[in-house]
């Protein structure tokens, strides 16, 4: 009787080592903070000779990660690109490449020759910011220091072109104008957004270097 008691006892046991198999072990990240990859040491030196010989007066800034998805990695601050430009912060170097050769080879010809100004300054909303692209789950950007927002064009015989109020301008050559920088800003960078492509944007050109040849 005992015996079989015994083996009753045994056989419970081994059901319930079988109910509940032993867990795997798991391995906890070392860090909650999506790490974001950026321009290679080599990358960002060749694009940092590429400002001196351009002429661009700048100050590399050090890698830094943030929040999920937003860092800044091989970035500059423009200190001067020939063209004043307000608001900027860090900038990723293939982007202030990029920009500086925009607004002084587009941007100040075009406001000479449709416009008949010298352009004083570039007026922009910023560059790194750590957020989404608006209404998405998804980062901007902005969020890597690999774009620019302008808002503005100020000219030296006084006159401001704004992209919110004068998108529609009754003047022509205003329209002009901005339709040319925004035409050109295409051609150089990857993505360009402006007032033709959503409401989020009826008051900036968002300025994109991400090689993704798209213009709205």
């Amino acid at each position: 009787m005992r015996t079989v008691m015994l083996l009753a006892v045994l056989t419970a046991l081994a059901a319930c080592g079988r109910s509940e198999p032993p867990r795997k072990a798991t391995t906890r990240p070392a860090t909650t903070t999506a790490k974001v990859d950026g321009p290679s040491p080599r990358e960002t030196a060749m694009c940092q000779r590429d400002l001196r010989a351009l002429g661009v007066d700048f100050e590399p800034l050090p890698d830094r990660q943030f929040g999920p998805g937003c860092a800044i990695l091989g970035t500059v601050k423009l200190l001067d690109v020939g063209v004043p430009t307000t608001n900027l912060g860090a900038v990723r170097c293939g982007q202030a490449r990029t920009y500086a050769q925009w607004a002084r080879n587009a941007v100040a010809p075009a406001a000479y020759q449709i416009l008949g100004s010298e352009l004083a300054k570039v007026e922009s909303m910023g560059s790194y910011a750590c957020r989404n692209v608006a209404g998405t789950g998804r980062r901007s950007g902005h969020a890597i220091a690999n774009a620019i927002d302008v808002g503005a064009f100020q000219l030296k015989d006084g006159r401001r072109i704004s992209v919110l109020r004068d998108w529609n301008s009754p003047d022509p050559d205003v329209r002009r104008f901005l339709a040319v920088v925004s035409a050109s800003a295409c051609r150089r960078f990857g993505t360009v957004l402006g007032p033709n492509y959503n409401a989020a944007h009826r008051d900036h050109l968002h300025l994109e270097d991400d090689k993704a040849n798209f213009c709205r």
